[in-house]
């Protein structure tokens, strides 16, 4: 992912992910609890989709507002 139109709007927010992304890639994890997602997971996330708000399962969605 190239985050073009992050650092086009934000250069510090951009050198943030960029770094921490290095990190990701370029070090040993050993919390467990830390999960790094494939970039198909990561492209899905930055999209539409998340958009959206829902609780409950499918067919049982409950919605406070």
């Amino acid at each position: 992912m190239s985050y073009e139109h992050l650092k086009n709007t934000d250069p510090e927010v951009y050198e943030v992910v960029r770094q921490e992304l290095n990190r990701q890639q370029s070090k040993l994890e050993l919390i467990a609890s830390e999960n790094f997602v494939s970039e198909a997971v990561m492209e899905a996330i930055g999209t539409p989709l998340t958009n959206k708000y829902a609780e409950g399962y499918p067919g049982k969605r409950y919605y406070g507002g």
